[in-house]
């Protein structure tokens, strides 16, 4: 072996050794070495490792690998449950893809949670090895054995590494799950080397004539390969009841590696009962990585979601409907979301919390937050002549406080109601602002309208900082018509507040917007409608995959509707979203996933 050689291993035995000092020095993106000494190894002078880099210096292929190693991705521990995934990139066992298939898939592992290392495996050479066949299986066996080993060092869970290949490294994937006991060379102590899943993306599966990579068979098995040995390495022909489960990915025009190669593997795992899901796309050939375009793109999502049902990732933090149903007098109904599109009910559809004040004592037009103090703070309409509201606080939206009646607008002799009010809390002052629509008689009567039967509202205020003690009661706007169901989101240039334009000669009943810099205002003029040629109320907004979507009621439809926001306007995606039958005037929150989960059990 050329100096260099043993150079490079005596840098990344210092760094193995310098990894007792804990994960504080351990920074993302360090080589660790594999072996101590690579088993049935043969020193050629003349083999030395050869790297293609990019204009930024990264790898982006390597050929000629004479030193394992692994380059490490930690997660961040908040995000992660100790799921760890050691990567094999593809290259027809000729080369290795390290960045496409390497370093950007660790990546976007990290983005979910997962712990992610990548392995530069030796690829096959009669120059530096006994038995070339065997050395990527040795590499991978103890890549596995090396992590499990370390998993208390590292903080990951041994009971939860897995194993993906793409293409070639697909094959070395698929032999490890299906060759992890073979003694192929003698291990250090008792440490398992079996992944307990798998991930297959294009993967190199059988060797069989007719349906494997010709270019990765004879670089692993050779030209004149034995029946034997080919039988051996076709690996959907080595599954057994213990093989680990197995998520796959394939596009059926792939040229390079006939899609039969995955459906032979999944049938293979079927046939044994071991679970596995399998995901063929119309086109997409080889090498898409990540996903290049059309429907292939979306693996990587699909993937999230497998490796979040069968517990690797943390579930993410999903959404939560507070609404009411009928005239508002069961109470509180919620219903949970984990995309923000499709909307489940809660305790059957029945309701959280029965109204107990106001007049008519109903709840209708529930407005739910999470304030500042960690509670869920409530406020609703408790009656339709009232001139108050109600509220109600909670740590867990399933136990909730006492509840109140704040007459916030009971020093307005001439008040007619008190609806739809919602809350939203200024972090920067540490304060809260309830906010509502009423008629007050005699105000503002250009646009009085008999055909509204005299309403004719207006956006009032008041703040708190602990529902005890409340400002007085002001106009917050006056957009210069009928206004109601005011809603007020904290965006990146201040505050947003999605508004019902009331107005019915002409006709409007439609949203609008209007902003300004602080939550109190002033706020601009009403923006044209953003809902469509329908009657439109009850307007909430959140922002989902960093895109604002405002859910609304379509009341004379008797459904519910949404837009979202695009760089080209608002688009209509009503049709993209399913409510329970029934929903009214809600509004929508983040919440865990272990709130939601506690939920489902009520």
């Amino acid at each position: 072996m050329k100096k260099s050689n043993n150079l490079n291993r005596i840098k990344a035995v210092l760094f193995c050794i310098s990894l007792g000092m804990g994960l504080s020095a351990f920074s993302q993106k360090k080589e660790i070495l594999v072996w101590d000494k690579v088993p049935d190894e043969i020193i050629s002078n003349d083999y030395s490792e050869k790297v293609v880099t990019d204009k930024n210096r990264i790898a982006e292929d390597i050929r000629k690998v004479t030193t394992p190693t692994l380059t490490a991705y930690f997660a961040d521990a908040e995000k992660s449950n100790g799921t760890s995934v050691i990567i094999c990139p593809g290259g027809g066992y000729g080369m290795l893809a390290i960045n496409k298939e390497g370093f950007k898939v660790a990546e976007w592992f990290n983005t979910i949670g997962i712990n992610a290392f990548v392995l530069k495996y030796r690829l096959p050479s009669d120059l530096i090895m006994k038995n070339k066949t065997i050395a990527p299986l040795q590499d991978v066996q103890e890549a596995v054995r090396l992590v499990r080993r370390n998993a208390v060092k590292w903080k990951l869970d041994p009971n939860k590494i897995g194993i993906m290949g793409f293409s070639a490294g697909g094959h070395l994937a698929s032999t490890l799950s299906t060759h992890y006991s073979d003694k192929v060379y003698i291990p250090s102590d008792t440490t398992s080397a079996k992944p307990n899943f798998s991930i297959l993306i294009y993967p190199v599966i059988s060797m069989q004539e007719g349906i494997t990579h010709q270019g990765s068979k004879d670089n692993l098995l050779g030209k004149y390969a034995d029946n034997e040995t080919v039988e051996k390495y076709s690996n959907e022909k080595q599954i057994t009841a213990e093989t680990p489960k197995a998520f796959l990915v394939h596009a059926t025009d792939d040229k390079a590696v006939p899609v039969e190669n995955s459906i032979n593997y999944y049938l293979a795992l079927k046939k044994e009962k071991v679970p596995a899901e399998m995901h063929l796309y119309e086109n997409g050939g080889h090498g898409f990585g990540l996903g290049t375009k059309g429907t292939n793109t979306s693996w990587p999502k699909t993937c999230e979601k497998w490796l979040a049902v069968n517990n690797y990732i943390l579930k993410s933090d999903g959404y939560v409907f507070t609404y009411f149903k009928g005239n508002g007098e069961d109470g509180l109904h919620l219903a949970y979301s984990e995309d923000g599109y499709k909307w489940n009910t809660l305790k059957n559809d029945t309701s959280f919390l029965t109204p107990e004040v106001g007049k008519d004592k109903l709840m209708r037009d529930p407005c739910v937050i999470k304030g500042g103090d960690g509670l869920y703070h409530m406020v609703w309409t408790v009656s339709w002549t009232d001139k108050g509201i109600g509220y109600a606080s909670s740590k867990d939206l399933i136990h909730w406080s006492k509840q109140e009646f704040i007459p916030v607008m009971g020093h307005e002799e001439k008040a007619r109601n008190t609806w739809a009010p919602e809350i939203t809390y200024d972090e920067k002052l540490k304060t809260y602002m309830i906010y509502w629509a009423s008629t007050i008689d005699g105000k503002f009567l250009e646009t009085k309208s008999e055909e509204e039967k005299g309403y004719n509202h207006r956006i009032y205020y008041t703040t708190t900082k602990d529902f005890k003690k409340f400002s007085k009661t002001k106009l917050l706007y006056e957009p210069g018509f009928n206004v109601i169901d005011a809603s007020i989101v904290k965006t990146d240039n201040g505050f947003t507040m999605y508004l019902k334009d009331e107005t019915k000669v002409p006709v409007q009943k439609n949203l609008k917007i209007a902003t300004s810099k602080k939550l109190k205002g002033p706020y601009t003029k009403a923006s044209e409608p953003i809902t469509g040629d329908y009657w439109a109320e009850g307007p909430t907004a959140i922002k989902i995959d960093n895109k604002w979507i405002v859910y609304f009621d379509k009341y004379t439809q008797k459904k519910y509707g949404a837009v979202k926001q695009t760089s080209k306007g608002w688009e209509d995606i009503s049709e993209q979203v399913s409510f329970p039958a029934g929903t009214r005037h809600g509004t929508v929150i983040k919440v865990s996933a272990a709130e939601i989960d506690a939920l489902k059990k009520e």
